[in-house]
Formats: structure tokens, C-alpha cells, sequence
């Protein structure tokens, strides 16, 4: 953890710790970061083991996607325009608002009486996330200067590694030794305790002006990035018409956002961000990345328990390795581009990607759990890498006052790419299905049910597996490519960059 006593921090009359001469402050504040991150981060995760039983108690396997892609589609849409206000009236009270609106999701979650409530709520989650994570990244990218962000950075990339094998372990837990609504109700005391102590050890002094909130834009995001993950999902159940239509309003409404963002006062994405070359090229290997990752860790555990027939901790602890060598590799990653460049990492990270998904593409159920795991756990280690690589870029390349956006622009992306993953993984998975056994999609809920497997007659069970790994096969393939898009992508960042040739902004 970087040094406290370090003189690192924004200019005078931004973001302030209370007492300068009491560095340890500086250290909770990044404690409640850390908090905030995780526990936004590990609802992408968490359930994903959970989902099987879920789907079991409430039903609509259809719907499996929308559990997941609903959360990081609001989230996306969301953290634009918290960025945008935490530059216009500060972090802690948009932060604040973010962490209460998700707590409050995250209670509705466990009281859903089937799928499509579980979706609503999950998208009230969501709406709150897009408040936490960015904040909290922003927060820590005021507090410490270029150097040090990218240990800290490293740490705060590690978390969405740690959640990544907590999540889908403690969800794993928690379903088979309590409940399922326990997996949505475990980070309300995580909640509160980073709210406190944002609220006691962070203070700001941000100048009060008038501003122009975008809603606009808002509105115009969340029905172009919606309709076109709806057409994309539920294509199968969509006549042609129908798709046709919702396709032109994807469409439609994407192309006026751009309109509108580039005539509006205050826009909520602000584009011309986009000009700067780390920028762009870091916020869209942002959502490339993240989209892989969401991919794996949406339906990895969904081919352990279907396809081989484990259990939902066997498919918790193959995620897992994902998360340890995240961590790690997010923690190193960060002491490499510092003696290296950004470049550098972010390379590593990207052929380590496209090896993992190589070795999806080779899985198949003989060869079990150990294969999934060094799967997950080579995967691991390119996301650590190229997070990291990709957030500090994007901080130092910025002032304070175009920080929150700049970080925004980051998060937004990587989200958009994970739902969007979701969304894409999910279509391949029921596009396969609907190909090679339209009846098997009514009949997946009870693969997925040990007790309801078992029941199984031998051949209907051996047709279900075949066509789950079938369609989970096909899906690895989407990742290769986008790891592949990857890795052409971040050759492109600036070649001697890194953070030892940058001062604090």
C-alpha cells in the first residue's frame, strides 16, 4: 500500500482529507474504497453460481441472461452521468446517493417473487452501482498522485479479482447451506460501513455554480444500449418484424445520443474526452476485456454444474482461481508499468486472455474441473493486467476537474462490454440451442436441479448435457475473438508511456 506520508494530493480547493497531519486517514479512505468497489463488484459475480437454483425456485431460463446483462446494462448507463456530477458537486454526495440506491436494490433482490421482479430489482441494483464504482476509483485517483495510483489502482483492480472468486464461492455457500436471497443481502453491512466512513474521514470543498443536468442523454443511452441488448437476447422469441423494430430504435436512439451529446451545454458523456488518445484507446480495451470477463464468469459455472454435473461450490472454486490470479495480477501488473510502461502490461494481459479462452474452446466435460480452472485462472491474470493498465492511463492523463468523466468514460465502457458480453454469450448459448434442440430449452432448469438431474432418464440427461456444452462451446469462441480484438487494440497505446513520466493532475 502506497505510503501515507507521501505528499500526494489534488490541488488546493478540490477533494481534501480532513487534517493533512493525520495520514492515516488517507489509508481509511481508501479502506472504504476498497469496501465500495467490492461490494458493487462482486453483485456482477455473486449470483452467478446462485442463478442455478434460483432458476430452479422461480423459473425462466429464458431469462437467465437478463439476471445478469439487466445489472450491468443500468450500471453503464448510470455511471456517466455520476461522473459527471461528482465533477460538477463533488464525490461524497454522489456517492452517497449511488451506495443507498444499491442497498436498496439489494434488499428488494432477495424479496423477488420470480424472474421478472428479480430483474426489476437487479436493475435498481444496478442504477445504484453506477454511483460506487466510479466514485470510489475517482476518490482514490484524487488522493494519490500518478506513481502511486498505480499500486493503489493495482489494489483496487485486485478487488474485482478477490470478487470474482469470493462472489461465485460465497454464493455457492450460501445457497447450499442457507438461502438464495442470503446472496443479495450479505453486502448491506459492507454498504453501511463504506458509507461511514467516506462520511467521517473523507471532506471536500468543491465550488457551487449552476449546472444543467443531461437527462436527455440519459434517456436516450438507456433506450438505444436496452434495445439492442433486447433484441439481441430475446431474438428467438422476437418475430421479424418485431426484431426489425427494435433494432432501428437501437439504432435510432444511439445515433441522436451522439447528436445530442455534441450540441448540449453540459453533455453526460463528454466526447471530447475521446479525442485523447489513452483515453479512448483504454476505455474501449476497457469494454473488450470486460466483456470476455462476464462472459466466463456468466456461464463457466452454468457448463461445470450442466454440462459435467458438479456442484455449485465446484463451479464456485473454478471461478475462484479466476479471482486469485486477478488479484495478484492486478497488484504486479501495477509495480510493472511503473518500471515498464502501460504498453507493456497491458500486452501481457491481452495474450493472456486469448490463452485462456483457448482453453474453453479445448474444454469439453471428460476433461472436468482441473481443465476449467487453469482456464479461469490464465484469464485471471490478463484481466488483472489490463485493468490496471487501462484506469491509471486514463487517470493521469486528466485534471481533477475532468477526472470523474475521464474515469466515467472508462467504467462505462467495461460495462457496456460486460452486459454486452453477457448479451452475446447468452444469444450464442440460445441460438444453439434453438438449432440443435428447440424442446431442450423448457427442459435446462431441471439439468441444473440435482435433485430434478437425477431424475433424468440417461438419454434425455446425455442430449440436455450435449446440447448445453455444445452451445457454451460456441460462446468460448466469441471470447477468443474478443481477446484477440484485445490485444490488436492496446498495441496501440503510446509506446513509452508510464506512470514515472507523469506528475500528479
Amino acid at each position: 500500500m502506497p505510503n501515507d506520508h507521501s505528499p500526494a494530493g489534488p490541488p488546493a480547493g478540490t477533494i481534501t482529507l480532513q487534517s493533512e497531519r493525520r495520514p492515516p486517514r488517507r489509508s481509511l479512505v481508501l479502506a472504504a474504497c476498497l469496501m465500495a468497489t467490492f461490494m458493487a463488484a462482486v453483485e456482477s459475480t455473486i449470483v452467478a453460481t446462485a442463478m442455478p437454483t434460483i432458476v430452479a425456485d422461480l423459473g425462466g431460463f429464458s431469462l437467465f441472461s437478463w439476471v445478469f446483462a439487466i445489472y450491468l446494462l443500468t450500471q453503464a448507463v448510470a455511471i456517466p452521468v455520476y461522473g459527471r456530477l461528482a465533477d460538477i458537486y463533488g464525490r461524497k454526495a454522489v456517492f452517497f446517493a449511488g451506495a443507498g440506491l444499491f442497498l436498496t436494490g439489494s434488499t428488494l433482490c432477495g424479496f423477488a417473487p420470480n424472474m421478472v421482479w428479480l430483474i426489476g430489482f437487479r436493475a435498481l441494483q444496478g442504477l445504484g452501482a453506477g454511483g460506487v464504482h466510479p466514485i470510489a476509483m475517482t476518490i482514490c485517483g484524487d488522493i494519490y498522485a500518478p506513481t502511486e495510483r498505480a499500486k493503489v489502482q493495482g489494489l483496487i483492480s485486485s478487488v474485482f479479482g478477490v470478487a470474482a472468486v469470493a462472489g461465485p464461492s460465497l454464493g455457492a455457500c450460501l445457497v447450499e447451506h442457507a438461502a438464495w436471497q442470503i446472496v443479495f443481502w450479505v453486502n448491506l453491512p459492507v454498504g453501511a460501513a463504506a458509507i461511514t466512513m467516506i462520511a467521517t474521514f473523507l471532506t471536500e470543498d468543491v465550488p457551487r455554480r449552476t449546472h444543467r443536468i443531461d437527462y436527455a442523454g440519459s434517456l436516450l443511452l438507456t433506450i438505444g444500449i436496452g434495445s439492442l441488448m433486447l433484441m439481441l437476447i430475446q431474438r428467438a422469441d422476437l418475430t421479424a418484424t418485431t426484431g426489425t423494430a427494435i433494432g432501428v430504435l437501437a439504432v435510432a436512439s444511439l445515433a441522436t445520443l451522439v447528436w445530442h451529446e455534441r450540441r448540449a451545454p453540459e453533455p453526460m458523456l463528454v466526447l471530447p474526452l475521446l479525442r485523447e488518445r489513452v483515453i479512448l484507446l483504454g476505455s474501449v480495451g476497457s469494454g473488450l476485456a470486460g466483456a470476455v470477463m462476464m462472459g466466463i464468469s456468466a456461464f463457466l459455472p452454468a457448463y461445470v454444474q450442466g454440462a459435467m454435473g458438479y456442484s455449485a461450490m465446484a463451479a464456485g472454486l473454478v471461478l475462484g482461481a479466476m479471482s486469485v490470479s486477478w488479484a495478484l495480477a492486478s497488484i504486479l501488473g501495477g509495480r510493472l508499468m511503473v518500471r515498464t510502461t502501460y504498453r507493456t502490461a497491458a500486452i501481457i494481459g491481452a495474450l493472456a486472455l486469448i490463452a485462456g479462452c483457448m482453453l474453453l474452446v479445448m474444454l469439453t466435460p471428460e476433461r472436468g474441473v482441473p481443465w476449467a480452472t487453469v482456464a479461469s485462472f490464465v484469464i485471471g491474470i490478463g484481466m488483472g493486467c489490463c485493468n490496471t493498465a487501462f484506469i491509471v492511463s486514463i487517470q493521469a492523463a486528466v485534471a481533477w476537474n475532468r477526472r470523474g468523466a475521464a474515469t466515467a468514460w472508462c467504467l462505462f465502457l467495461r460495462f457496456i462490454g460486460q452486459a454486452t458480453g453477457a448479451t452475446l454469450f447468452g444469444a450464442v448459448l440460445n441460438a444453439t440451442i434453438m438449432r440443435r434442440d428447440p424442446d431442450a430449452v423448457h427442459m435446462l432448469d431441471r439439468l441444473l436441479d440435482p435433485a430434478q438431474r437425477s431424475g433424468l432418464a440417461e438419454a434425455q440427461r446425455s442430449q440436455l448435457i450435449d446440447v448445453v456444452a455444445g452451445g457454451l462451446h460456441n460462446a468460448y469462441w466469441l471470447g477468443l475473438l474478443l481477446s484477440v480484438a484485445t490485444l490488436v487494440l492496446v498495441c496501440f497505446l503510446p509506446a513509452r508511456l508510464s506512470p514515472s513520466q507523469q506528475t500528479l493532475r
